[in-house]
């Protein structure tokens, strides 16, 4: 089976390589990308946050803003609950069939 995906490149001798070798298999890109994604959503989780709390404080006391506001936050909480959940639900998965390193 050839690798597609896997980057290198031999000049003057030297092997040189790029940020996708080791990966032979969908598998293995996927896991590069969750590598990617759950410090992402960590960042967006920090914006939701701070775009919560910036309405929050310019709300003046309505209670429509406030609720937004909170909304806000609380959906942001949830989704990044919900995508570390499922992370360690399908790592605890794998490892009981004998697919992966461990849970975490």
């Amino acid at each position: 089976m050839k690798n597609y995906l896997a980057q290198q490149i031999n000049i003057g001798g030297q092997s040189i390589t790029g940020p996708l070798s080791g990966i032979a298999t969908v598998g293995d890109l996927i896991n590069k990308l969750i590598e990617l994604v759950i410090p992402a959503a960590g960042i967006i989780l920090l914006l939701v946050l701070i775009m919560g709390g910036y309405d929050f404080l310019i709300s003046r006391g309505q209670p429509e803003k406030i609720k937004s506001a909170q909304a806000k936050i609380t959906t942001g909480i949830i989704g990044f609950i919900l995508l570390i959940a499922s992370y360690i639900i399908v790592r605890l998965i794998a490892k009981i069939f004998g697919y992966g390193e461990g849970v975490l």
